[in-house]
C-alpha cells in the first residue's frame, strides 16, 4: 500500500532530479537520490530507503531495541556501503565531516523528546552541515491539546491524553509533536530555504485505536497503585469500544494532518575531508 507523503517526496524529488540535470531522464537510475540519510529512522522509513535506488545510505536510532530489530529485519538488504547507526543528535560527533544529498527527518522532531528534551530548536542547525541537496521533514500537526467540535475528534484528542498520561505515570515521556508553522520558522533561522509545505488530512482507523490503546495497556501494567490500574484499564476499554464502533460506522475518524516540509540549506558548509 503506497503511503502519500512519501509518494509526494518521491514526486518532489523526481522533478528536482530533472530539472537538474534535463539531459538525460534520471527517474529511474540513482542520481535522483544519491546518498541519502534517514535520521531517525524505524520501520516505515526504513523499508521505503530500501527500496529506493540510492548510492549509499546511512539510518540512525536513537533506541538500542530499535537498532537490533532494524538489523534482524533489514541487514540482507542493506548493501556494503549502507549503514545502520545507533546514536543521538546531542551528541555532536554523530555523522561529523559527512554530508548526504538528501536527508529524511521522519517524525523525528516529534520523537527527540524521547531521547535529547528540549533539544527541538536545535535539531536543524544540528543537520544543516549534513544536507548536501535537500531536507525532506515528516511531522504531525499536534491535535491533543484541542477540543474538537465532533464526536470521533473528541474521542481522539481523549485517547491521545490517556496515551502521554500512562506514559508519563510509566516513567516514559511522550512525543512532543510542533506545528508545520513552528518548523518553517525554525527552518529558516537555522539556514534553510524552505522549498514546499504540504498538508495531508488524517482518517484514523482500527490499527490506529488499537495502536494507542494497546500501548497504554503495557504501561498500565508496571504501575504500582492497583486501584489506579484498574480504573484506568477500565477506562481504556470504554474508550476502544467507543472508537471502534464511530470508525466502523464512519469508516474511519477525520481529525487534524499530517505534513511534510522540504528544505534546501542556503549555504551550504564546507565537508571536512
Amino acid at each position: 500500500m503506497s503511503d502519500p507523503l512519501f509518494d509526494f517526496i518521491r514526486r518532489h524529488q523526481a522533478e528536482h532530479a530533472r530539472r537538474e540535470t534535463p539531459q538525460h531522464d534520471t527517474t529511474q537510475d540513482a542520481s535522483v537520490w544519491g546518498t541519502v540519510l534517514d535520521a531517525g529512522t524505524g520501520h516505515h522509513s526504513l523499508r521505503w530507503l530500501t527500496g529506493l535506488d540510492t548510492e549509499r545510505w546511512a539510518a540512525v536510532t536513537g533506541a538500542a531495541s530499535m537498532a537490533q530489530q532494524l538489523h534482524r529485519d533489514f541487514d540482507a538488504q542493506m548493501r556494503p556501503q549502507d549503514r545502520l547507526i545507533l546514536g543521538n543528535w546531542s551528541d555532536p560527533g554523530l555523522l561529523a565531516g559527512e554530508r548526504f544529498d538528501i536527508v529524511l527527518a521522519d517524525y523525528l522532531l516529534g520523537a527527540i523528546e524521547g531521547f535529547a528534551p528540549y533539544t527541538q530548536d536545535r535539531l536543524f542547525s544540528r543537520l544543516l552541515p549534513l544536507v548536501g541537496k535537500r531536507l525532506y521533514l515528516i511531522g504531525l500537526e499536534p491535535y491533543v491539546t484541542h477540543t474538537p467540535a465532533d464526536e470521533g475528534g473528541k474521542l481522539l484528542v481523549e485517547i491521545g491524553r490517556l496515551r502521554d498520561a500512562c506514559l508519563l505515570l510509566a516513567g516514559e515521556r511522550p512525543y512532543r509533536e510542533y506545528p508545520s508553522d513552528w518548523v518553517v520558522r525554525h527552518l529558516e533561522q537555522a539556514g534553510f530555504r524552505v522549498d514546499a509545505v504540504q498538508h495531508f488530512p488524517i482518517r484514523y482507523r482500527e490499527r490506529f485505536v488499537n495502536g494507542q490503546l494497546d500501548m497504554c495497556v503495557h504501561r498500565i501494567k508496571r504501575l504500582q497503585d492497583r486501584a489506579l490500574a484498574e480504573a484506568l484499564s477500565a477506562h481504556v476499554e470504554t474508550l476502544r469500544n467507543q472508537a471502534l464502533a464511530l470508525v466502523a460506522q464512519h469508516n474511519g475518524i477525520r481529525l487534524g494532518a499530517d505534513y511534510v516540509v522540504v528544505a534546501e540549506p542556503i549555504v551550504r558548509a564546507a565537508v571536512v575531508e
